[in-house]
């Protein structure tokens, strides 16, 4: 009997619990089942889209326990049936927010994200700025002028020139940043 390598095992915990079981294959190459290959394939699904729950043994609805429709990795379906709870089966907040694993203040962002956006709101997103939102093109390309090839930025320096010519107090990352310096220890 052939073990199978510690890295082939992750992702393969269902509720916390890891299922192993014996391989046997006549080419010596290790066969996966179907069922794994589905979950891991659904989570690998789920993590490019950016909706894989990151705590799902911190759900405590056993909907979500017994292995079926209910997914505890879909961060969506979780957000969903979390309101459901409140709205339709007139649980309190407090006893969903205790039971799907989160705080209030997260189950009041999710129904107002619901509530604007429908199921689409569910989906997590990176909230504020995207991008720079400070150094825009007037303000890079002054920057850009300020640069000498060949010399080292002065980042400190550059903010106060900023502060003078825009009226605007830019962190030096920020700057260094907009300019594409790297970062060094």
């Amino acid at each position: 009997m052939r073990l199978v390598d510690r890295d082939a095992l992750d992702g393969l915990a269902l509720h916390g619990i890891f299922i192993i079981t014996s391989i046997e294959s006549t080419s010596g190459a290790a066969q996966v089942s179907d069922s794994v290959k589905h979950r891991q394939s659904k989570a690998s699904a789920l993590a490019a889209d950016g909706t894989l729950n990151p705590a799902p043994e911190k759900i405590g609805d056993q909907k979500f326990r017994e292995d079926g429709f209910f997914d505890p990795r879909d961060i969506v379906q979780v957000k969903y049936e979390m309101l459901r709870r409140v709205s339709v089966d007139k649980m309190s907040v407090t006893e969903v927010s205790d039971e799907y694993g989160v705080s209030r203040p997260t189950f009041y962002q999710a129904k107002a994200d619901f509530e604007d956006a429908g199921l689409a709101g569910l989906v997590p997103r990176k909230r504020g700025p995207h991008g720079p939102h400070k150094i825009q093109s007037e303000v890079l390309t002054f920057l850009r002028a300020q640069v000498v090839p060949g010399e080292p930025i002065r980042a400190r320096e550059l903010t106060n020139r900023i502060r003078t010519e825009f009226g605007l107090d830019v962190h030096p990352r920020t700057i260094e940043r907009a300019l594409g310096v790297k970062k060094t220890a």
